[in-house]
């Protein structure tokens, strides 16, 4: 289970340095998915084996700094209520402020570590200066510079430390799916339907529901957990930062499940929110099926699904194995074939191919289309074998793996798709010296 570490204060005290320098090297790793646009407020960093992920709540406001006293209570308990651990920045050249006070007035009641980090201490004045944040009631703090990065490993050292160890319990090991979505597009009726009772009450106005609710379920003799998301917790009148809860929620439930039942609202079709929360599942490599709801009010002629279908495709390149299921909540029309596909894609995420099958198949399409030469060194690829990881990762073993470029690595992937079903699975194939 992913643990989620929010980092608070207001604007301007080095939040976004910060956070760019800690996940700077697995960005790296984890975006080389080409063309995805990039979140630059969440991502996933690791330290000393420990991986989490990190979200940065600064960086969704924009407007005056008075707009932003009203916005920053409310980052700061989206922070309490979602993350495992808070670190709450403050800025030593400004010193204390009434914004800081704040901030430390709402964390001081919270029972989840919190630890002060006090930004841009460069020398040993300011390491002197930074005492007076001792009157923020927090504790002790640490001081880093986030432009060069000193003092973030005793930092680190400690967040991790604090971080709880999730432990698998029985419950865990049920299969879990989460229904995520924009606020509105009908995830919580889609569970109602499911269940059959209205366990969530639903309105028509956005973010009425209350909580992440679990619901185990059983159907077709298959058991499973049900993670409905909920979209948002508080009322919001402003509609800007909806969109920033949305995803916010969203990530606790991507990260905690297998396969992701994401509900789009056919009226408002495959919009920029809809695609990040794609985005955030493929590259935390979950399962993933659409759900095209509200399919009842869309005005038809004999081809929309199929267009409709096919500009989904194309906003998800390269990654268009995915199933797309048009349901209507409201009719119960195939809510049931959009569980059984779910269930499709959790067995096919799970799926491990034998060692000998791998290579009978693909080595001979492997001799017969190789990798095109690089700078004329010819690259032969030996051995193939799947890697003990929960979801479905590949390693090709040859003499020069830094010679294979990213359209051969899809070809790769294609051929494993097509002989071994992965729909709705992100594969991950690695070039490795054998």
């Amino acid at each position: 289970m992913g643990n989620i570490v929010a980092i608070v204060g207001r604007p301007n005290v080095g939040k976004s340095t910060f956070f760019n320098r800690l996940i700077q090297r697995r960005e790296a790793i984890v975006d080389a998915v080409s063309g995805v646009t990039r979140d630059r407020h969440y991502g996933k960093t690791d330290w000393n084996g420990r991986e989490f992920s990190l979200i940065d709540t600064g960086g969704y406001v924009v407007g005056s700094d008075d707009v932003f006293e009203a916005e920053i209570d409310k980052q700061v308990e989206l922070a309490i209520d979602e993350a495992d651990a808070i670190i709450f920045m403050v800025d030593v050249e400004s010193g204390v402020t009434g914004m800081d006070e704040d901030v430390a007035k709402l964390l001081r009641k919270v029972d989840k570590p919190v630890f002060l980090v006090v930004n841009k201490v460069d020398n040993n004045k300011r390491a002197e200066d930074a005492v007076e944040f001792y009157s923020l009631g927090l504790g002790d703090y640490y001081t880093v510079a986030s432009i060069n990065g000193s003092g973030t490993g005793d930092l680190l050292d400690a967040v991790v430390e604090a971080l709880p160890e999730k432990e698998e319990t029985e419950e865990e090991a049920l299969p879990r799916f989460a229904v995520v979505g924009r606020p509105n597009a009908g995830k919580s009726s889609f569970i109602n339907a499911l269940i059959g009772e209205d366990r969530y009450i639903v309105t028509d106005i956005a973010g009425t529901t209350r909580d992440s609710i679990d619901t185990k379920y059983n159907r077709f003799g298959f058991e499973f957990n049900l993670v409905d998301t909920a979209g948002i917790r508080r009322k919001s009148k402003v509609k800007e930062d909806l969109e920033f809860y949305s995803v916010m929620r969203s990530v606790r439930a991507i990260e905690h499940s297998d396969v992701c039942l994401l509900v789009l609202d056919a009226t408002r079709g495959f919009d920029g929110q809809v695609q990040n929360i794609f985005w955030l599942a493929e590259r935390n490599r979950k399962g993933i099926v659409i759900l095209v709801n509200k399919w009842d009010l869309v005005e038809k002629d004999n081809k929309t699904a199929k267009e409709f279908e096919k500009h989904i495709r194309k906003q998800i390149e390269p990654f268009t194995d995915v199933p797309i299921v048009f349901i209507s909540v409201l009719n119960k029309q195939r809510i049931f074939k959009a569980i059984e596909t779910a269930v499709e894609v959790y067995k096919n995420r799970t799926k491990r191919i034998k060692t000998s099958v791998l290579n009978d198949t693909l080595l001979p399409i492997i001799e017969h289309f190789p990798p095109p030469a690089y700078k004329g060194k010819f690259v032969k690829i030996k051995y193939i074998m799947q890697l003990p990881t929960p979801q479905p990762q590949f390693a090709f073993f040859c003499n020069l793996p830094q010679y294979v470029k990213e359209p051969y690595k899809r070809f790769l992937e294609n051929k494993l798709r097509e002989h071994f079903d992965f729909t709705g699975v992100p594969v991950s194939v690695y070039m490795r010296k054998k």
